[in-house]
């Protein structure tokens, strides 16, 4: 990675996010608990076998 990559992502994160969060543009907590749930995606039912159907 480039050096100056992490301060300006710094500077992004405390100096911009903020911004826009108070201008209601970028969220300030997520919706959901998993991330499936943050992306929108429906959960997965899970089965007395084990994971996503692989047996233990």
């Amino acid at each position: 990675m480039p050096p100056i990559l992490p301060t300006g992502l710094d500077d992004f994160a405390t100096l911009v996010v903020p911004e826009l969060q108070r201008r209601g543009l970028f969220r300030r907590e997520y919706a959901g608990r998993t991330l499936r749930a943050h992306l929108g995606l429906h959960e997965l039912a899970w089965d007395a076998v084990g994971i996503a159907g692989v047996a233990e």
